[in-house]
């Protein structure tokens, strides 16, 4: 019954998408499970353009990935929730990877590249960037005060949505939902 209460909102955003970002009202009726906990904000707010340290080396910022929508998660080596969303994000990326859609994780505080690179490996993730916040200044611009915490920012670089605590990022809500956010922009 809930899948197709999904599928028929879907389809109703999919008929209707001619606004600039689907319906608030339509994306909170199409989360499910976890997803219950993906907090859409009424108002966009601009995303701070705090540095971070990219995985090649050098330094980025958020604005880099504009022009996409994208679901950008902040984890640690510590965390124990985080190590069991991460391969869900990974399955996310392998599912829904586009040029208007993209899964950004960083790692915030002390993660050592080598503890990072280590922890990707013991769960299986190969398809997911080790970016690092070493000093969490892009955290703390954020209001990221635990972890992990995902965010998810429009292709303007505005954060319209936010999800406290770990979440099965792999599930029909949350692809249901990253479709219709990527649809919804228009063609």
């Amino acid at each position: 019954m809930k899948t197709i209460r999904q599928i028929v909102l879907y389809m109703a955003l999919v008929l209707g998408a001619n606004t600039a970002i689907a319906d608030t009202a339509t994306l909170e009726a199409l989360r499910d499970g976890d997803m219950k906990k993906l907090n859409f904000h009424a108002a966009p707010a601009a995303a701070p353009l705090t540095q971070f340290t990219r995985a090649d080396g050098g330094t980025g910022t958020l604005a880099d990935f504009q022009g996409r929508y994208v679901l950008l998660n902040f984890w640690a080596t510590w965390c124990a929730p985080c190590r069991a969303e991460m391969p869900t994000l990974s399955n996310l990326q392998t599912a829904m990877q586009s040029d208007r859609f993209e899964v950004v994780t960083i790692a915030t505080g002390r993660n050592a590249p080598t503890a990072m690179a280590r922890f990707f490996d013991e769960i299986g993730v190969d398809n997911l960037p080790l970016h690092t916040d070493p000093q969490s200044a892009l955290a703390r611009d954020m209001g990221i005060f635990g972890l992990p915490i995902t965010v998810i920012l429009d292709p303007q670089g505005h954060e319209i949505a936010r999800l406290l605590g770990d979440a099965h990022w792999d599930s029909d809500s949350a692809k249901t939902i990253v479709q219709a956010l990527v649809d919804g922009k228009g063609s």
